[in-house]
């Protein structure tokens, strides 16, 4: 069993690197510059990990290719969080100003629409049900986007929904890089289903575990402030599950669904929240995904990579940033 999840493929991520920070290349430098300052923020790079750990799971060794398609999902992963500051008045990434803040809203919009189209770029090429995978994934984010608007500050929010949002907003992109590396690997029919299946739930269990963080975490590990979700407007499992238990849940919810809140809101619903159960229901939550993921892996071959899936099924939910 690998010591990290990621300790197998190091090589074939720092092969990723080379080629996300050769992509964004442009003959505007300013173009360029901005890019740089979304990838080298740092991040898990987990949707590359995923699609490399698919490939060589089912025995692919078509390197190049692989590393192509892992690159290409980072930058397109890259291109939504510049879209995703923009909409939800992010101030930090990782740690850093966040890209409109710095060189502004204009040269960040179109520098995600450059990081975007770079992704495709590079996975264009593959087979064409490589490009549907990719196509449909992001179409289910910008659908998720839409949604997830249209319960801003809506305590009424049901679990259903919002699962409904986390599934298309990141689950669904990991599923498609898990069966792009499952298919150019030369995987069955079965293993490239049941390792998108793996990607799904293993995307639902990483987006709960980040909104239980936005409200446990410290700035320091997450490289933003606590409770962002909160003043956001959005409603993510912890605060659903919090606004439904009693009394505490009924101050929640009259905070949640003011539109203007103050540092007083947010001190107000992260205590009110630390005393609710609502925290370890989500955990359940994620842990129970996690192991749905573990056991979406019956039909891929033991190996070292089968290990590594397994085990960053288990990260994702036991982390700090």
């Amino acid at each position: 069993m690998p010591t990290r999840w990621d300790e197998p493929i190091t090589e074939e991520l720092n092969k990723v690197e080379e080629e996300i920070r050769r992509s964004v290349v442009s003959r505007e430098s300013l173009l360029t510059r901005i890019s740089l300052h979304v990838i080298s923020s740092g991040g898990k790079r987990l949707r590359p990990g995923v699609v490399l750990l698919a490939h060589k799971a089912v025995g692919g060794s078509d390197i190049s290719k692989i590393v192509d398609m892992a690159a290409a999902f980072e930058l397109i992963h890259s291109a939504t969080l510049i879209h995703d500051d923009i909409n939800d008045g992010g101030r930090t990434r990782r740690g850093r100003e966040s890209a409109y803040r710095q060189f502004g809203v204009q040269k960040a919009l179109v520098t995600g629409d450059f990081l975007f189209v770079k992704g495709f770029q590079l996975g264009g090429p593959q087979d064409r049900r490589v490009v549907n995978y990719l196509a449909d994934a992001c179409t289910k984010m910008a659908e998720s986007e839409i949604l997830q608007w249209q319960y801003a500050n809506d305590p009424d929010t049901s679990i259903e929904s919002y699962l409904k949002i986390i599934e298309g907003k990141t689950a669904r992109p990991i599923e498609a890089g898990a069966k792009v590396g499952a298919l150019l690997g030369g995987g069955s029919s079965r293993q490239i289903d049941d390792l998108g299946r793996y990607g799904l739930n293993l995307g639902l269990a990483f987006q709960i575990t980040d909104d239980i963080l936005d409200i446990v975490g410290s700035e320091a590990t997450l490289g933003k402030p606590k409770g962002m979700d909160f003043l956001d407007g959005t409603p993510t499992l912890p605060l659903i599950l919090a606004m439904d238990d009693g009394t505490k849940g009924k101050r929640i919810s009259t905070l949640f669904k003011k539109k203007r809140k103050n540092h007083n809101d947010l001190e107000e619903a992260l205590l009110l929240l630390s005393k609710s159960d609502a925290l370890d229901s989500a955990r359940k939550y994620a842990l129970e995904f996690s192991k749905k993921a573990r056991g979406c892996l019956r039909s891929v071959p033991q190996s070292v990579y089968k290990d590594s899936l397994q085990a960053l099924a288990k990260a994702v939910v036991h982390r700090d940033s």
